[in-house]
């Protein structure tokens, strides 16, 4: 009976415009965040290795990555909450501990490195067996952009609907539960992976939206009045759907802002001579009569091809190449509502990664009211290395006001110049 019944409310969740699946899993900017995560855990673990990570979360590479991962939809919102130091309690103790701060980047390096869950459980055993204050089990939250099929996001709702679905136990803030909590979270999730997926952060949401109090947990027993009552519940959810229709309605418009600001620099690129790359997941959304990658080439050229972070940069948003389609000569991310790290990170992996790198210029392109937020995020020591690769601010008014001007007049990149601003 147990089992129907959570199947019946996987299916209702899937369906749920606010819920967690449709809002977050199926969010197409939540994979291009994951290298840019990836990325900034490993810087963390080179400076503390390096002796250079300091003894502050503000301002340090740490805040920027778990900054980033927090500003993931509302599954990871206060995930920040953790590492932020806490004078009174002295938590988490890896500011003022240099070896409880290299345990830490030990760990973070050992999950990095390692491919299989048993080399991770392992990891997490030696961090646990230090008993460092205040660093428990919402690392899990990094770890999870490390290895999204093998361990699950973590938080209080998350833990409040294991238990509610399971009648489990689990409490928080010991590693031991939650490796206990994640055992039985892969039992849950193969029982029904056909509703679900192998990564694990879509039964993270569904644990997160009971736990949250968005859906009741099915009845455990067998019992017919308490059957009912879930069902009435669960029917006052899909009534709710078509006021969450507003916010799907927000998100969508958003992405759609988006997407018109890639067609924008898609014309203007074409108008000034310039072969234009989409971002891969973008390639195939709707615009105007077509699709976004409609007359844009469709292989990025060797030299970044062959490249480590060529999986990133194949997810930048606008690319314009020269017309032999040998090389990049420009860079677009355009950063509508979200993190502006990550678009900052996919673009030192094309600055860094080939000796052909935009050559005429990288661009944030962003809302005009964002600017102060984007040079903040540059001013950050984690993008130090920015400074040498002169990127630019182009805000929408700008692009808006006279973009049909440069396509008409303009030729090269001194338009586009002219209508942004060095940021560094």
């Amino acid at each position: 009976m147990t089992d129907n019944l959570t199947r019946i409310l996987i299916e209702r969740w899937r369906d749920d415009p606010a819920g967690t699946y449709r809002s977050w899993f199926l969010w197409e900017e939540r994979i291009k965040n994951f290298r840019s995560i990836r990325r900034g855990i490993a810087q963390v673990v080179q400076e503390i290795d390096a002796g250079t990570f300091g003894n502050k979360y503000r301002d340090s590479s740490l805040e920027t990555i778990v900054s980033s991962v927090a500003e993931q939809r509302q599954i990871f919102k206060g995930a920040d909450h953790a590492f932020l130091w806490k004078p009174k309690l002295r938590i988490p103790d890896i500011y003022e501990s240099p070896d409880n701060q290299r345990a830490f980047g030990q760990l973070l390096h050992a999950c990095a490195c390692c491919n299989t869950a048993e080399q991770i459980i392992a990891a997490i055993h030696r961090i646990d067996q230090l008993a460092i204050k205040g660093l428990g089990p919402a690392v899990a939250n990094l770890l999870y952009f490390l290895h999204p099929t093998l361990m699950p996001p973590f938080n209080t709702a998350i833990v409040n609907g294991y238990n509610a679905l399971t009648d489990a136990k689990v409490k928080l803030g010991r590693w031991s539960e939650y490796l206990a909590m994640r055992s039985g979270i892969l039992a849950l999730n193969d029982k029904h992976r056909d509703l679900l997926s192998n990564d694990l952060g879509a039964i993270g949401g569904l644990l997160f939206d009971i736990g949250s109090g968005r859906y009741t947990a099915p009845p455990l027993q067998d019992d017919a009045s308490a059957k009912r009552v879930w069902e009435e519940d669960l029917a006052k959810v899909r009534e709710q759907a078509a006021s969450a229709q507003k916010a799907l309605a927000s998100a969508q418009e958003n992405d759609r802002t988006h997407t018109e600001i890639q067609g924008w620099l898609r014309d203007l690129g074409k108008a000034l001579g310039y072969t234009v790359w989409i971002a891969s997941n973008d390639r195939r959304r709707p615009y105007l009569q077509g699709q976004l990658a409609d007359g844009c080439v469709e292989k990025l050229p060797a030299s970044i091809e062959s490249t480590a972070g060529a999986d990133a940069v194949k997810l930048i948003d606008i690319l314009w190449l020269d017309k032999e389609c040998t090389r990049v000569m420009a860079a677009f991310e355009v950063e509508h509502t979200t993190s502006i790290y990550s678009g900052i990170v996919r673009m030192l992996d094309l600055a860094l990664g080939s000796d052909l790198h935009a050559s005429e210029g990288l661009f944030l392109v962003a809302p005009d009211n964002r600017e102060q937020e984007v040079r903040a995020q540059l001013a950050r020591p984690a993008f130090s290395r920015v400074a040498d690769m002169k990127v630019r601010y182009l805000p929408y008014s700008e692009l808006e006001k006279h973009r049909e001007t440069l396509s008409r007049f303009s030729s090269g990149i001194k338009g586009v110049h002219a209508i942004s601003r060095l940021l560094v």
